[in-house]
């Protein structure tokens, strides 16, 4: 499993790894208290990214006008558009359908599922394929509350609570509530959970939670789960049309959402998708590298969702909070950004400092997990430098002298291999680890039957705001996609059965840029962005 060391650890590295070692079976014994409220809020308004003013721009136009945003995400929503209607034959239709979804990761997949489970002519749209999305790189599980000392409503207070009660009621009300009946549908669609001889599901703690309700596939959660999805859209044969990204919503004569424009990422082409209803998922922004983080997010990841709604007036709920996950890999720099599952402290590890110190509660909240570390590494000098920047000690050994030996190897195989790769054996060595940019907590703005401000335009997974409010917990965006995204499948495919359109038009594209110009709004910026730029600057 482990092979030959290509990581070569610093003289400091090492020295702090014997510290860590010295204290290891104290500090697995040690329960570090949990912060309070008022600690809390004081490490996050000084530590956490999202209080840092410069980083965000206000917008002057579009329908958020006034509200902030990262400055990154800014450009693009005040970007211009890679066409113009002049460039677009709206007469000539080259897919016709009832549902449009454009995405093809979890929330796609299963908004797909259910459309044509309800007779819709159903088509994915992606922009690269069905599968490449942020759905595979989750790891740590799903949540839900089906277990006898567990209900719905004492979800709902871990969540709302963990988002700094920010959340909207009746969105994350639905989260919990379905939660149940959406592992019972993964469950009867193959997904391979954990589970123990008698076939009762396995289920941990997670950050914030208060009572085991975390359902896992080893540490490859997403990957099964979206496995299991994929494949059941292609028995169903939904058309997918990969490599082909929308670029522009289309909207007809009444201001309702029909159709998109999609871009064969290939050729270039420009096709014309019409449909009555338009789901979207696109997921999240991590390859925008906010303030310059590492992300865990796949390569797609660039908030095409956000740009292409707010272009024809879909507004955006809490757009200036991001979840930057404590533990991203911090070395070696092969992995820089990469995700070390949250259930890796679920099952006994510790945050560790470069003096062996175990300086926080292992499964407070991620935002102020994250926060906590960056405070222990700037304004305490409690951390070790990297190539990368810097890093502290995920002990990983304290799994096995809690769990037993081979509790590694069993519960987070992916863990193993990951770091096994470089000639780290996890199970003998902690990691270093740093905040990497994970999750777009906030979105498009949706009503509880999943349809944004623009008539006939859905939305679902990450590329929705509000559900989890200004912070999100594990294991709730795994959840989220299934809920919403089956929600979202199925009311678009029931109200297109009720829809006609008018003419075609991609009349919004010249009336935006017109606000932009009257805002004083200049810009070369054009948007969507679609793909990340990783070409050196000479």
């Amino acid at each position: 499993m482990v092979e030959k060391r290509t990581a070569v650890y610093t003289e400091a590295m090492l020295e702090s790894m014997k510290k860590v070692e010295a204290a290891r079976a104290a500090n697995t014994a040690f329960e570090p208290r949990r912060m309070t409220a008022e600690e809390k809020e004081t490490l996050l308004a000084t530590y956490h990214p999202d209080y840092k003013q410069s980083e965000f721009e206000v917008l002057k136009a579009g329908v958020n006008k006034g509200g902030k945003v990262p400055t990154e995400l800014a450009a693009l929503l005040q970007g211009k558009s890679r066409i113009s209607a002049s460039d677009v034959d709206l007469s000539k239709i080259d897919y016709d359908v009832d549902v449009l979804i454009i995405g093809g990761g979890g929330a796609g997949a299963s908004a797909a599922i259910e459309a044509h489970e309800n007779g819709a002519n159903t088509m994915i749209v992606t922009k690269l394929r069905i599968g490449d999305a942020n759905t595979m790189m989750a790891e740590g599980g799903i949540q839900a509350a089906d277990k006898p000392n567990d209900s719905p409503a004492i979800h709902y207070l871990d969540a709302f609570g963990g988002g700094h009660f920010a959340a909207k009621p009746e969105l994350l009300r639905k989260l919990v509530c379905d939660a149940p009946e959406a592992i019972q549908w993964l469950n009867e669609l193959g997904v391979e959970f954990d589970k123990t001889p008698d076939g009762t599901m396995v289920t941990t703690h997670g950050g914030g939670t208060s009572r085991k309700r975390m359902h896992a596939a080893k540490d490859y959660s997403g990957a099964e789960i979206m496995r299991t999805l994929r494949d059941e859209v292609l028995n169903r044969g939904i058309p997918v049309i990969d490599f082909t990204s929308a670029i522009e919503l289309i909207l007809d004569e009444n201001g309702k959402c029909a159709g998109a424009v999609l871009k064969n990422m290939e050729t270039g082409e420009l096709l014309v998708a019409r449909a009555k209803t338009v789901i979207m998922a696109t997921g999240g922004a991590g390859r925008l590298h906010y303030q310059g983080f590492p992300t865990s997010n796949h390569y797609g990841a660039t908030a095409d969702g956000l740009v292409l709604g707010y272009r024809v007036g879909a507004k955006l709920l809490y757009a200036d909070t991001l979840q930057y996950h404590p533990t991203g890999a911090a070395f070696p720099e092969q992995i820089f950004g990469a995700l070390v599952t949250e259930k890796v402290r679920s099952l006994g590890a510790k945050l560790v400092n470069a003096n062996g110190e175990v300086f926080m509660h292992p499964l407070e909240t991620r935002d102020v997990s994250a926060a906590s570390i960056i405070r222990e590494c700037t304004a305490r000098g409690n951390g070790l430098e990297t190539s990368d920047g810097l890093g502290l000690w995920l002990d990983t050994p304290m799994i096995e002298l809690k769990g037993g030996e081979g509790t590694i190897e069993k519960r987070i195989p992916a863990m193993l291999r990951m770091f096994g790769k470089y000639g780290i054996d996890i199970r003998k060595e902690p990691i270093l680890v740093f905040p990497t940019l994970h999750y777009q907590n906030g979105g498009l703005d949706i009503t509880a039957d999943g349809m944004t401000g623009v008539e006939n335009l859905y939305a679902a997974g990450e590329v929705v705001g509000g559900i989890h409010g200004r912070n999100r917990l594990m294991g709730n965006s795994l959840l989220d996609i299934i809920v919403f995204g089956r929600n979202a499948g199925q009311q678009a495919s029931e109200k297109a059965k009720t829809v006609t359109l008018g003419a075609l038009t991609l009349d919004h594209i010249a009336k935006f840029e017109a606000e932009l110009a009257e805002s004083g709004v200049e810009t070369d910026v054009q948007s969507p962005k679609l793909l990340p730029d990783y070409t050196r600057k000479v």
